[in-house]
């Protein structure tokens, strides 16, 4: 989930050009380029490798656990699904893998063609398969039928008939997603068999170009997963979606087991807007509105899946997902595609008065949904100028304290993150950049102007992610404030480059460096740690770096806190966030969430969370969870509710509990530290 589309460019550095192993073979490349034949061929995939391995954070070589991986993920994306074969024929490709991974080190690619024409019998196969079960006329959907749907956590087969239990559950399940918008079930079957006639058909289409990106995306996905092969066509496509990033439906996808997920919801953008989407998603069928038939998108190619999505400026598009929640639900969502409202995107700032021990305190909270800004014109916005008004504000009017959310905060531009934790500290070191590849360098706050010295609370979440978990790490090593919210931050602390490759040839990106706090620890995996921990049905370890396949684990370097964080001055001096204090807030918080009934109704969500941690029932599905006019309206409360837009801007259970503790910070906590408020 984790950083905006908006903000991915400002991890991208610039890189050398060529490096000398690549000179011949590249040169050669765009040569072919030029001629009109792919430049993507055998010999230039060991130049590619290595350029990888030249560049990257923390793999600079060869190993055997680098071998593995790379096997593992290129066989997976072979069967991803577990359905084409059994376990032992799978045991057969992987050494088959191993044995191609060899030789194409030594620059002999011929293990790709019987690998594509052995594939093309396996997806033939199960063709097959499904139109016998299908055509059945003795077939009925068993609705008593379930399925994990995370293949990672589903045996592969064993023996057939193992594999023809696995292969009619999965049809069940798709047929039942094909009913949800298919009145007829024959034509629902008809539909379900022609999809697996097109990915025969898409198998057998593909070219040794295509075979080679698919081997250069395991190579560099078994570096760690945010290293990736950029073909020619995905390069175009990433830059079309960089143009493009502030018009469309404001969401990022990814791809993952054949499924389009949702990884985020770009704040200000049209499905921010709607309320509908939420990240992890499935998307399972895109239509276009009017008039538009369903296609479905599962095991789709991504940047297929985006060309349906993206659109201009006023069309509407209907995205079908499938959620897991208390049960499996199925949601259809209108979307009118638009560009993203900055407005929406910019910094705000509100009010709130709190009781505490006779006083009347005024607080104020300044919610940053990213870090945005690079625009040009004295009209651009920029992030750091936004929360220095807002600051300006704060002081004129006398707050008693400040909170800023980055609860939903993604990310974006680096030297933002680096400027508006400078707003709360005189100057000093924010965040170092360290890796083998890139010039070792600490950003520094150089402005000692302090915006804001009384008490502070950020509230983060296990979205908050990149840019914003520097914001969060600077003033928690300092001492600057109290971090409240889930356990950890997202943990995205690694940084990409970008390295363009001839025409043709597409582009490599490759992690090169991590981001570390001023106390020395890195924000990879690991994330902030929070000093106060607030129930969230988001807080658990699906959801962050940590577990994504690949993910680099967390560094340590020295510290490299400065001294001159805190002036002497009234208007630059603050009051350090000591243990003892962190303790009792702590403690005061935990009787006010124990007795709340927002936060009942959190708790309620978290057990049925962790109660639906098994396979998906057909029966869920096919039930009515979905609005019959297919624009998302409903009437229980749950995302997609028509009033969903104005619900959403009111402050979360999580929220107010920041203020509370931040009321607590400023003037202790209440004798009692049990006030019920109404759930917002």
């Amino acid at each position: 989930m984790p950083r905006p589309l908006i903000g991915l460019l400002t991890t991208l550095l610039a890189l050398a050009f060529a490096a000398p192993s690549l000179a011949a073979p590249l040169a050669k490349a765009q040569k072919d380029a030029k001629a009109g034949s792919s430049p993507l061929i055998c010999w230039t995939l060991p130049s590619l490798m290595n350029r990888y391995l030249e560049n990257h954070v923390s793999v600079r070589e060869v190993t055997p656990e680098l071998d593995k991986r790379i096997v593992e993920l290129f066989a997976e994306g072979l069967d991803g699904s577990k359905t084409l074969l059994l376990d032992a024929e799978y045991s057969a490709l992987v050494e088959q893998v191993g044995e191609l991974l060899r030789d194409v080190r030594r620059g002999r690619c011929e293990g790709f063609d019987a690998i594509s024409k052995a594939r093309i019998g396996w997806h033939k196969d199960m063709e097959d398969f499904a139109r016998a079960l299908l055509s059945d006329p003795a077939f009925k959907l068993d609705e008593s039928l379930s399925l994990e749907l995370d293949p990672d956590k589903r045996p592969r087969p064993k023996t057939e008939a193992e594999q023809k239990v696995l292969r009619t559950q999965l049809l069940h399940f798709q047929l039942a997603n094909y009913l949800r918008t298919e009145e007829d079930p024959a034509e629902a079957k008809k539909r379900l068999i022609h999809r697996y006639e097109l990915i025969t058909m898409r198998v057998s289409e593909q070219t040794e170009a295509d075979a080679y990106t698919e081997f250069l995306n395991a190579f560099s996905n078994a570096l760690d997963p945010h290293s990736t092969y950029f073909s020619a066509d995905m390069l175009e496509d990433f830059r079309i979606s960089m143009d493009l990033s502030l018009e469309g439906i404001g969401a990022v996808l990814q791809s993952r087991d054949g499924y389009t997920t949702i990884q985020e919801i770009v704040p200000g953008g049209a499905a921010d807007r709607h309320g509908g989407l939420q990240t992890k998603d499935k998307v399972i069928a895109v239509t276009q509105v009017p008039g538009g038939e369903p296609v479905d998108v599962i095991d789709m190619a991504l940047r297929d899946v985006v060309r349906l999505i993206r659109g201009k400026k006023g069309t509407k598009v209907k995205l079908s997902v499938l959620r897991r929640g208390a049960k499996t639900e199925s949601h259809d969502f209108v979307i009118t595609r638009d560009k993203i409202d900055l407005k929406e995107q910019a910094a705000k700032l509100e009010w709130h008065e709190i009781e505490r021990n006779g006083r009347t305190l005024k607080l104020a909270r300044i919610d940053l949904p990213s870090f945005y800004g690079g625009g040009r014109g004295k009209s651009a916005r920029n992030a750091v100028r936004d929360v220095r008004n807002l600051l300006r504000e704060v002081r004129e009017k006398k707050a008693d304290g400040v909170m800023l959310d980055l609860s939903r905060n993604g990310g974006g531009l680096l030297q933002g993150a680096v400027d508006i934790a400078g707003l709360f500290l005189k100057e000093g070191p924010m965040v170092g950049i360290d890796g083998p590849a890139t010039p070792s360098q600490i950003l520094e706050d150089d402005d000692d102007d302090v915006q804001w010295n009384g008490p502070l609370v950020v509230l983060t979440s296990r979205g908050s992610a990149s840019a914003s978990e520097i914001v969060a790490g600077a003033l928690k090593d300092y001492r600057r404030a109290v971090l409240v919210g889930d356990s950890q931050t997202f943990g995205k602390g690694s940084v990409q480059n970008i390295v363009n490759l001839p025409p043709g040839l597409g582009a490599l990106k490759v992690t090169t460096a991590m981001f570390f706090r001023p106390g020395g620890k890195s924000t990879q995996s690991r994330g902030v740690e929070a000093d106060i921990v607030l129930p969230s049905v988001f807080d658990n370890e699906d959801i962050g770096e940590s577990s994504q396949k690949y993910a680099l684990p967390t560094r340590t370097i020295e510290p490299f806190r400065g001294d001159d964080v805190q002036g002497s001055d009234a208007r630059s001096k603050w009051a350090p966030v000591d243990d003892a204090r962190v303790a009792a807030l702590a403690a005061a918080s935990k009787i006010r969430v124990a007795t709340s009934k927002a936060f009942d109704e959190v708790r309620e969500a978290i057990a049925k969370r962790d109660a639906n941690k098994g396979p998906a029932k057909i029966a869920e599905l096919l039930e009515d969870d979905a609005d019959e006019d297919g624009d998302g309206e409903k009437d229980d409360g749950t995302p997609g509710h028509a009033d969903n837009d104005k619900d959403k801007d009111e402050p979360t259970p999580h929220a107010l509990e920041a203020l509370e503790i931040l009321a607590d910070l400023v003037a202790g906590p209440a004798p009692t530290a049990a006030v019920e408020r109404p759930a917002p």
